[in-house]
């Protein structure tokens, strides 16, 4: 069986989950997220932690489990404490600003760029270089900061665009004669 797959998923005070034969949905501080369950994959609510266990033997079922588990625990720790991706701009002129749902940049076109965030995505700008994307569901915001990412990712010469704040971009050097 799976190491990822036996452990157990704790479920903090505040975390309410609910189990089905086809659907898991977990609510919390930060709203509610539901995912189906595999049909490899058998899940109970053992006390106070979530237990996943593979349906057979196959191998498929065992990889399933682990997923499964892990998708659940990001579940828990998403609607609990939520998820946070920092994006930093570097360039001349490079400005954010966020209205709303939307996210208004303007990163040396000729036009701002306008993002439109979908629903439990919130986006603020503590300074004008600074992005923070967050919400409950870690694969969404690791989406939308992608995508605000790839507006302008960083060049290679200069290291201008939007990068991560974890993000190390290597500089080339330039064509010498």
């Amino acid at each position: 069986m799976s190491r990822v797959g036996k452990m157990p998923v704790a479920v903090p005070q505040g975390v309410d989950v609910n189990i089905t034969t086809d659907q898991i949905s977990v609510k919390g501080a930060n709203g509610t997220l539901a995912r189906p369950t595999h049909p490899l994959v058998a899940v109970r609510l053992d006390g106070g932690a979530v237990r996943i266990a593979p349906a057979n033997e196959s191998a498929e079922a065992n990889a399933m489990s682990g997923t499964m588990r892990a998708l659940i625990a990001n579940m828990i720790n998403g609607v609990g404490k939520g998820f946070e991706k920092k994006l930093n701009l570097v360039g001349v002129g490079f400005r954010a600003q966020a209205q709303g749902g939307k996210l208004n940049l303007q990163i040396g076109f000729s036009h701002p760029v306008v993002k439109e965030m979908p629903a439990g995505i919130k986006v603020e700008c503590p300074t004008q270089t600074e992005i923070l994307i967050r919400g409950a569901d870690r694969q969404v915001v690791g989406q939308v900061a992608a995508e605000v990412r790839a507006i302008r990712p960083p060049e290679p010469y200069k290291g201008k665009g939007i990068r991560y704040s974890d993000e190390t971009v290597s500089i080339k050097e330039t064509k010498k004669k």
